[in-house]
């Protein structure tokens, strides 16, 4: 599965990159969606082979979260971190570290939600901070941003919505 819909991605600063997405969905279900474990389950994991095994949250200030991920042949990928701000449906920050270390540890990841067309759409924007510029470097290495891509068409596929904003209803399925 390759992404569908392109994502911005910028380098605002020597350890930050930005990635930016629009979604059909109000700012309150997007930040359900990447709230809520049910439902981050549902779409948090790149390719098909990466399904998310295990997924915790502890939705406060100081609260953790936990996720893994699982391929049949490569075994277990996890990382998890702590929740720094939580002001919804606008904004989530929290720190960052993956079990298997590549960026030089922890780094802080802010999202925004931000409302559009009237409450329709929302913007979504993550700026992750690296611990250094290298650190930054060697993640864009990776095949991140596709699999951002990936986790955020699969997102988008599940974010359909009554006209009726009491009628938010987020659908299991793709």
């Amino acid at each position: 599965m390759k992404p569908n819909i392109p994502l911005t991605a910028t380098l605002p600063s020597d350890r930050e990159l930005r990635v930016s997405r629009e979604f059909d969905a109000p700012c309150a279900l997007v930040f359900k969606a990447y709230t809520d474990p049910a439902l981050v389950q549902r779409w948090l994991w790149g390719p098909d082979d990466w399904p998310m095994a295990e997924c915790d949250i502890d939705l406060r200030v100081g609260g953790a979260y936990r996720y893994v991920w699982r391929n049949a042949q490569l075994g277990d990928m996890g990382m998890g971190g702590t929740f720094l701000e939580i002001d919804p449906p606008q904004r989530l920050v929290v720190t960052e570290l993956f079990d298997q270390d590549w960026t030089e540890g922890e780094t802080v990841c802010t999202t925004t939600f931000e409302e559009l067309d009237g409450g329709a759409r929302t913007r979504l924007t993550t700026t992750v901070l690296y611990s250094s510029k290298t650190a930054r470097d060697n993640a864009m290495k990776t095949p991140m941003l596709d699999g951002w891509g990936i986790c955020f068409d699969r997102l988008d596929a599940r974010l359909p919505y009554s006209a009726q904003p009491w009628r938010i209803i987020f659908s299991p399925t793709s």
